[in-house]
């Protein structure tokens, strides 16, 4: 499973970068998705990374976004009553190991009302730059596991 934040708008790019940015429901600056690891997510990551940061997700760090920033329809909470009451799965920890294991897709997560974009709150003391690469000292590009600390960062 990866993680994908966007992190630079949208205004001033290319019509088919745009299309891409939303064909991976990342509408907004500080949207996440969570994608499964396949050669189509590949090219459309490396067709956007100049305006998102990537990585590995661990299966912790899942169950703390559904826990902190996962929502229904309409803008409620996900709480694990409803996910008693309406899932097959009892508790996050459950639908995070689902997920990460490949059992379920966020895409299959929508027949339970289950939104599959987390929007996050900006990083706490602030971005390193949203425009230099991970390599050159900021936050664009591939972080591998160290996306965890981003996504803790803005949890």
């Amino acid at each position: 499973m990866e993680a994908i934040i966007k992190l630079r708008g949208s205004v001033g790019i290319r019509p088919e970068i745009k299309h891409t940015l939303r064909l991976l429901r990342l509408h907004k600056v500080n949207h996440c998705a969570i994608v499964e690891e396949n050669d189509y997510y590949k090219g459309m990551i490396k067709k956007v990374k100049d305006y998102i940061a990537w990585g590995e997700i661990s299966e912790d760090m899942l169950e703390l976004l559904l826990k902190n920033r996962g929502r229904l329809e309409g803008g409620k909470r996900l709480a694990e009553q409803y996910l008693r009451e309406n899932t097959p799965y009892g508790s996050f920890k459950e639908l995070a190991h689902a997920l990460y294991v490949g059992e379920v897709g966020m895409k299959d997560l929508m027949e339970y009302k289950i939104k599959p974009v987390f929007r996050l709150h900006p990083p706490r003391k602030g971005h390193k730059g949203i425009k230099r690469s991970v390599k050159e000292g900021g936050e664009l590009g591939y972080h591998g596991d160290k996306i965890n600390e981003l996504l803790y960062k803005m949890r």
